[in-house]
């Protein structure tokens, strides 16, 4: 007995001795959003435009997508589809003016309710009171370039000297490294309002890019012969559209020289951005900007309709992809401080942009259409536990699918009434995921731009289009054989059975997503 009860004492004694089950430490999220960040503009993508080498380290370091979009393109509604992982006739944001169903449950909400620290810096685009945010400071509205006002989380409104896209870098390395609780997980979006027009770059960046040329898309001067009204009328076009002094920062005085009849408007909003500089900043940027304005004035009055259009893109090209490279720089900052402090090993890291945008293909900036450069938008993401550095993925995956895909990685459920798939099986090679086509409807019309309403699916080899509303006009491109996407198939004989089997496929997509049905063209 003395010996069984020996035996029973140090077998209490062990199982009490056994070390707990180390449970797996949840990953922490740093989600960063550019706002019209074109893909041709990271030289992971392209490198015929400039360098990016920080955003670039996380195509290094994690998967590049090459054929990541958007279910709308445009900024509002772009970023409710992320937050909410549906689309936007579900949330309500169909356009940058309807408003957002506030019943909807965000990500970010869902990951703070288990346990993880939430923040959020820079441009949110609607809303002034974020949800599912301990703390968070965010542009009002557009928000400004130079000495930027804030609302916060903690002091209300508060006005900040100096530029946007070090501020909320500041911000959020601030954040990181006084305010994150080092015993909970945290998910941060850090948002640049950067490169969304008008481009305003530091002075010290746009006198570097004042003095670059940069190559021109092959169809910068499309004449848009296969293609219908919805194209055609746009009012996009970088020579028709774009302005002397707001866009191409050409000082007013310089344009009244040559043009009597000078859009009240360019004036008006050259000033608005201009006169959010000190005088500091002023005096910086004033050399530049006459520099511009003498080149102006010796070239612009011999040049015929291409080299304007050809001029106006360069300016554009300058100060966009200075933009480009200052918050390229500060990414870096940021990435910098997580392997410094030994969060980057269990850190995912998400780069992309609310969508994509032209860069002068079709002759066009902005975004909206359903066409390749703003359908596409760029993702690179980085996680050293999970993903194979330098792998890359052809997946159809879309802003839709970054809600339910964040929330499996941080193991938290996934709402039944996410529209969104997870691609953990992309990010992880493991088990199956698989899109054959990605939805795309854009509401905002009549609107700036006159992009017409439209939807359409997408393959990755086919793209089917209605432009609806005020005109019926379809088309079709075979991407296989038209990457510039200038020739519209659509009725072509050759093209009857795929034709066919992209109404087929459209038809089943919406009435899976739930599309209502939309109103009669108007005769």
């Amino acid at each position: 007995m003395k010996n069984l009860a020996l035996l029973i004492s140090l077998t209490l004694l062990l199982s009490t001795c056994q070390p707990k089950p180390i449970e797996p430490t949840r990953p922490n999220i740093l989600f960063i959003m550019s706002d019209d960040h074109a893909y041709q503009a990271i030289s992971a993508y392209n490198d015929a435009l400039l360098p990016t080498p920080n955003i670039d380290r996380l195509a290094r370091e994690g998967m590049l997508f090459w054929n990541a979009s958007v279910t709308n393109s445009i900024c509002a509604p772009s970023r409710a589809t992320i937050l909410t992982g549906k689309h936007t006739h579900i949330h309500g944001k169909k356009d940058n003016i309807s408003p957002f169903d506030t019943s909807q449950v965000t990500f970010p909400q869902l990951l703070r309710k288990h346990g993880y620290q939430t923040a959020l810096f820079g441009k949110l685009h609607f809303g002034n009171n974020p949800k599912g945010f301990d703390d968070f400071a965010i542009l009002p509205g557009q928000g400004d370039y130079y000495n930027p006002d804030f609302i916060t989380s903690t002091e209300g409104r508060i006005h900040t000297t100096g530029y946007a896209t070090e501020i909320i870098t500041d911000m959020s390395i601030d954040w990181l490294d006084q305010h994150k609780d080092q015993d909970e997980p945290f998910m941060m979006m850090y948002f640049h309002k950067s490169p969304h027009r008008p481009w305003w770059p530091t002075a010290e960046k746009m006198a570097e890019f004042r003095k670059k040329t940069f190559p021109k898309p092959a169809t910068l001067h499309d004449d848009f012969a296969t293609r219908g009204e919805a194209a055609r009328t746009a009012e996009m076009g970088i020579l028709e559209h774009m302005l002397l002094s707001y866009d191409c920062k050409v000082l007013p005085a310089a344009v009244e020289q040559l043009d009597a009849a000078v859009d009240d408007r360019d004036t008006r909003f050259f000033e608005a951005h201009y006169n959010k500089a000190n005088d500091q900043q002023k005096a910086r940027l004033q050399p530049i900007l006459d520099s511009i304005a003498a080149e102006f004035l010796e070239q612009w009055p011999d040049m015929d309709e291409r080299e304007k259009r050809s001029w106006k893109y360069q300016r554009y090209m300058q100060d966009y992809l200075a933009c480009v490279s200052i918050m390229d720089d500060n990414i870096g900052r940021v990435l910098d401080y997580l392997e410094e402090n030994g969060l980057a090993e269990n850190t995912i890291v998400v780069y992309t942009s609310d969508q994509g945008f032209y860069l002068g293909e079709h002759g066009w900036f902005d975004k909206r259409f359903i066409y390749q450069e703003s359908f596409k938008t760029p993702l690179l993401i980085r996680w050293p536990q999970r993903i194979e550095a330098g792998a890359q993925s052809n997946a159809m995956v879309q802003n839709l699918d970054f809600a339910p895909t964040l929330l499996e990685a941080a193991g938290v459920p996934v709402p039944d009434d996410m529209q969104g798939q997870s691609f953990m099986p992309v990010l992880t090679s493991e088990g199956d995921w698989e899109r054959a086509f990605a939805y795309y409807h854009y509401y905002e019309y009549p609107g700036e731009h006159a992009v017409k309403r439209h939807y359409g699916i997408v393959s990755t080899d086919h793209k089917l289009v209605h432009f609806y509303h005020d005109i019926d006009e379809w088309e079709l491109y075979d991407l296989t054989k038209d990457k510039y996407e200038v020739n519209n198939v659509y009725g072509d004989p050759a093209y009857r059975d795929i034709q066919d089997r992209m109404h087929r496929e459209l038809e089943r997509i919406r009435k899976e997503y739930q599309v209502p049905e939309d109103g009669p063209v108007r005769e």
